[in-house]
């Protein structure tokens, strides 16, 4: 063997270090969080139960075929750059460039929000403690955890989204015990808060409407299994396996515990719209069943999904990041890695983004990082619309260059349904970001501005490449379907 051929044998990559428990964790703790400890609650007070469990329904729906047809593509071709690399290859190098900044840019803003988040936890506690000191500890916890190795990150990753995952199972189990009157000492509650007033459905459409938009997002995170499958051993097995399993859990849960909500407590007490973790929906119910101390308790485990988020957002957006260097689509620095096969500099670049984003919330009254905010929240959904379009080009190209389907390690059901019904849904959500902004008689401008920045940055992005690189979108009988296999 040659010294060159040596020296290329031996430089670092990334390690196939995360198991189908892993992922799957990863993929179900990103989307238990805030969106169903906190939101739910203000969901069903504004539609009603009834109403807050149909959008919830539909966006589940809406997700399953997401993740099948992400799942399809990243089962047949894992690379840390997902649907980046997808929608470069099966639609346009522009869009996939655009895709990936995009996404690498919604986590790093939202690593900022944790951090945010994590100081106001605390203070819960140790309300004259210093928030800096809560900064600090929160930005070495998952930047150490995501240094040491993909395993480690993976293993935490693994214990935070258990903790959540048990709490809500354990809310469900109660509830229902609540429900029917099993537990000792409890009269049976049965469905009368989910009849009372208007319920089930309150406000309409409109209402449903609404409800729908803030479900969307307490499911993103779900496609954290696309960047995942660049490390994870037996992509082909386990890829599948993590994306069977998430779908239902996630449906079960948020299902099952917003119907317990809804049947326990009525949609007009007014506490359900309180943002105060002490008078969230899962505290106002273990409450209720007289456990002492239930808000420290959901604090310490909204806490934890805090850490999950943000040890989560830290690894996503950088291996984002590291597939767009290594693409030549950023800076070359950003795809070196590190003998464990960590890409360091793409981690510190993204924190630093991150901690600048949250230093800008202490300057002109936090209007810098609202803004930044509202440009990240949209991105999550264009995610969602790159992926969709990207498999139902993939599955186009596949056939059309004589590939047969049933040769894919996972298949995606209902295609091309699954895809176009995912595609029409997230582009409803993201126009409707802001309807009530036309329909109050007079057009708020400046809400505009603020709920729709996302989408001119991202066409931006997309075209400012396309025109300097003049790319044009790939005809699908030349499209790469063999390449990163």
């Amino acid at each position: 063997m040659s010294d060159k051929n040596r020296k290329k044998n031996t430089q670092p990559e990334l390690k196939r270090g995360l198991k189908s428990r892993h992922i799957t964790m990863i993929s179900l703790g990103g989307t238990i969080g805030t969106g169903l400890f906190l939101a739910s609650g203000a969901s069903i007070a504004e539609a009603g139960p009834g109403g807050a469990l149909v959008a919830y329904a539909v966006i589940g729906i809406m997700v399953y075929f997401l993740m099948t047809s992400l799942g399809e593509m990243a089962a047949f071709m894992p690379t840390s750059g997902s649907f980046s690399t997808y929608a470069t290859k099966f639609v346009d190098p522009a869009f996939g460039f655009a895709m990936g900044w995009n996404y690498w840019y919604n986590w790093a803003i939202t690593i900022a929000a944790e951090i945010s988040a994590v100081s106001l936890i605390m203070k819960y506690w140790f309300p004259d403690s210093s928030s800096a000191l809560w900064t600090f500890l929160f930005i070495a916890i998952v930047l150490t955890f995501n240094l040491l190795s993909v395993r480690a990150y993976g293993e935490s990753e693994y214990w935070f989204a258990m903790i959540k995952v048990m709490t809500v199972i354990v809310f469900i189990v109660v509830s229902f015990l609540m429900i029917f009157g099993i537990l000792q000492g409890h009269d049976p509650i049965g469905f009368e808060n989910f009849f009372v007033g208007d319920a089930p459905f309150n406000g309409g459409f409109l209402a449903i409407f609404g409800i729908f938009l803030a479900a969307g997002f307490s499911f993103q995170g779900t496609e954290l299994l696309g960047i995942t499958a660049g490390e994870t051993d037996d992509p082909g097995k386990n890829i599948p396996k993590a994306v069977r399993s998430v779908f239902w859990r996630i449906l079960l849960f948020y299902i099952l515990a917003i119907l317990a909500i809804g049947l326990l407590i009525p949609y007009t007490d007014s506490r359900l719209l309180s943002e105060d973790i002490a008078v969230s929906p899962f505290t106002l119910v273990f409450d209720k069943l007289g456990i002492a101390f239930a808000a420290s308790v959901m604090n310490a485990i909204i806490l934890t999904a805090m850490l999950s988020a943000g040890n989560s957002g830290l690894y996503a957006s950088s291996r984002m990041l590291w597939q767009l260097a290594v693409d030549g689509k950023a800076p070359k620095i950003f795809a070196k890695l590190s003998k464990r096969g960590i890409p360091v500099y793409a981690l510190l670049a993204t924190l630093a983004v991150g901690c600048l984003a949250f230093l800008s919330s202490y300057f002109g009254d936090g209007v810098v990082y609202m803004w930044l905010l509202n440009a990240s929240g949209l991105s999550g959904f264009i995610a969602w619309v790159g992926i969709a379009i990207s498999h139902y080009r993939f599955r186009k190209a596949y056939v059309l260059q004589g590939h047969d389907v049933n040769l894919l390690p996972y298949k995606a059901r209902f295609y091309p349904f699954g895809p176009l019904f995912a595609l029409i849904v997230c582009i409803i959500v993201i126009v409707g970001q802001n309807y009530t902004a036309f329909s109050l008689g007079s057009i708020d401008w400046y809400g505009i501005a603020v709920s729709y920045i996302g989408i001119p940055l991202f066409i931006a992005l997309w075209l400012g490449y396309k025109v300097k690189y003049k790319t044009k979108i790939v005809p699908l009988d030349k499209c790469d379907v063999d390449t990163h296999r």
